[in-house]
Order: C-alpha cells, then structure tokens, then sequence
C-alpha cells in the first residue's frame, strides 16, 4: 500500500544518520517513534499536519532552512493534508 511518501537515504555513519523525506499532496508517513534526537531542516516553506500517538494533532509550520529539533521518543504520523505541493525536509538523527 502506497503512503504517499518516501525517504531518501543520503548518509549515514557511526554518528548521524541524513535521510530526505517527500511527503506528496495527501500522503503521510506512518505512525513511527524516534529512537534518536533528531533535526528537521525544511526544503520548502509551507506545513504538515502531525498526529501524535497520544491522540493530540496539530500543523506544524515549515519555512525553508529553518531548522527545529525534537528530543528522543517523538511519536507520531506526519500528513500532508492541505497542500497542493510535495512536503520536502532534510532529517538528521545523532545516532551516537
């Protein structure tokens, strides 16, 4: 079953991992739980909808280059929901 989305390995070594994420008009990235600390860096400015395993939700806004962090133990799907455009970000996991 096609989610819509697909990742892009770029790097990874004993201390990150790089992986770029494409999320297409309606797609998602199923529900996952992060083992790492992680960065997110836009590709595009515009917002995803993110479902937390809890229950809550809310849009998280991108702007292109404009990196945010999320600790250890994030869980949650990620949607495109309302844009007519590809939902594109960079992921750095410190693996170490």
């Amino acid at each position: 079953m096609s989610t819509g989305s697909h990742a892009e390995l770029q790097l990874e070594n004993d201390v990150f991992r790089v992986t770029k994420w494409t999320i297409e008009p309606g797609g998602h990235i199923p529900m996952h739980r992060h083992e790492y600390e992680y960065v997110v860096i836009p590709m595009v400015t515009d917002s995803m909808h993110v479902v937390n395993a809890d229950g809550s939700e809310f849009d998280a806004a991108l702007v292109t280059g404009q990196s945010y962090t999320r600790a250890a133990g994030a869980e949650h799907q990620i949607e495109n929901r309302t844009s007519a455009n590809a939902v594109v970000f960079v992921e750095v996991e410190r693996l170490a």
